[in-house]
């Protein structure tokens, strides 16, 4: 089995789906590494370092051609997959939501797609998730860059010449990303609140020493979605939540806001309005901003200013810690081949409950039920 790596040629894209360590797994399961040339250079993974795992590194088309499995972390369009197998695995993200037309294309081509980001949130799945995984690096990112942005010091001091306040922070959606934020910001010595639609998170917002701030006059809603992701609420808990927040946010330093809905825009989470109750100073940093963004005024790969507010809004936030993020990303691609390698064949045979779920195309068809939808 002849596995291919490309360069990323996503905008902003920094990140690698191979590094040495997986190379040398990969090679230990009996399959053939190629990678293009300067593929990880943006994530510190200099060419050397992969000939010394023993992987191929060529030009791009050298490099695809003959292969059965295609790794990436953006879905490559279909024209630089030309010379691969027919019906070849190609494991990325695909954010098919968004790419219903990439999606098509490999189903024409013949090509099966498996979409790592819509890996299932089961336990025996769990070191495959990359949804997880860049999401943790992205929440501890969001706040890193908040606390560089914000022109003041984060934890209280207490000095000769006076006391200076620790920063408020409040992170608007308790996911992956939002625990993570949650943690950084109290290891940095912020005074920290957080919210969510699901009551479920109170107490894990309890658990890193943070305020949980809930909608508690409605009741019977819980919020929780499929696959532990947040559900999309009715109008009386958006206007009980707006009013909630309103009260709140006006009293923050930084806003670290992370909802998002899959398949969905993100909900808008903080007006214009309420931005301009803010102090002069404070910081946003949105990190659903490339599904539309949870806050008002947010432009994906900017940092705008409203009402003296710095709004951030990366849309590929994981990316900036390039190096860890694929470290990260390679392995969960690693963990997702080998539980699925089957020897005599010298290929991934994908079982239905993890298979059926990340599988997009295969043999010229759309085969995804919610893709299909």
């Amino acid at each position: 089995m002849r596995i291919a790596v490309l360069k990323e040629t996503s905008p902003g894209e920094r990140r690698v789906a191979l590094t040495p360590e997986t190379a040398r797994k990969l090679a230990n399961l009996g399959a053939q590494v190629a990678v293009e040339a300067g593929a990880g250079d943006t994530a510190a993974v200099p060419d050397e370092d992969y000939r010394a795992a023993g992987v191929e590194v060529g030009p791009a088309d050298q490099v695809v051609r003959g292969a059965g499995i295609v790794l990436a972390v953006q879905a490559p369009a279909v024209d630089r997959l030309k010379g691969v197998e027919n019906g070849a695995l190609v494991a990325a993200i695909f954010d098919p939501y968004q790419q219903a037309a990439l999606v098509s294309d490999y189903a024409v081509a013949g090509l099966e797609a498996v979409a790592m980001d819509l890996m299932p949130r089961i336990t025996r799945a769990q070191s495959m998730d990359v949804l997880s995984s860049q999401a943790n690096l992205a929440g501890y990112k969001a706040v890193i860059a908040a606390a560089d942005t914000f022109g003041r010091a984060f934890p209280m001091m207490m000095t000769a010449a006076g006391t200076i306040q620790a920063a408020r922070v409040f992170v608007m959606g308790v996911g992956v990303a939002g625990l993570q934020a949650i943690a950084t910001a109290r290891r940095l010595g912020a005074q920290v609140s957080a919210t969510d639609v699901r009551s479920a998170t109170r107490e894990q917002i309890l658990s890193l020493g943070a305020k949980p701030v809930f909608v508690e006059n409605v009741a019977g809603i819980e919020g929780e979605g499929v696959g532990g992701y947040a559900a999309e609420m009715g109008e009386e808990y958006r206007r009980a939540q707006a009013q909630l927040v309103s009260t709140h946010i006006a009293k923050q330093d930084i806003v670290i806001t992370t909802a998002l809905i899959p398949g969905r825009p993100a909900p808008r989470l903080v007006t214009d309005a309420q931005i301009a109750s803010m102090k002069p100073g404070s910081v946003i940093y949105d990190l659903a901003v490339a599904q539309g963004g949870n806050v008002e005024g947010a432009r994906a790969d900017e940092v705008t200013e409203r009402h003296g507010v710095k709004i951030i809004g990366y849309s590929n936030t994981a990316a900036r810690l390039a190096a860890d993020a694929s470290a990260l990303y390679a392995r969960n691609v690693y963990n997702f081949l080998a539980a699925f390698w089957d020897k005599e064949q010298g290929r991934p045979v994908l079982d239905e409950e993890i298979g059926d779920a990340v599988r997009l195309t295969r043999g010229g068809a759309v085969v995804n039920g919610r893709e299909r939808g």
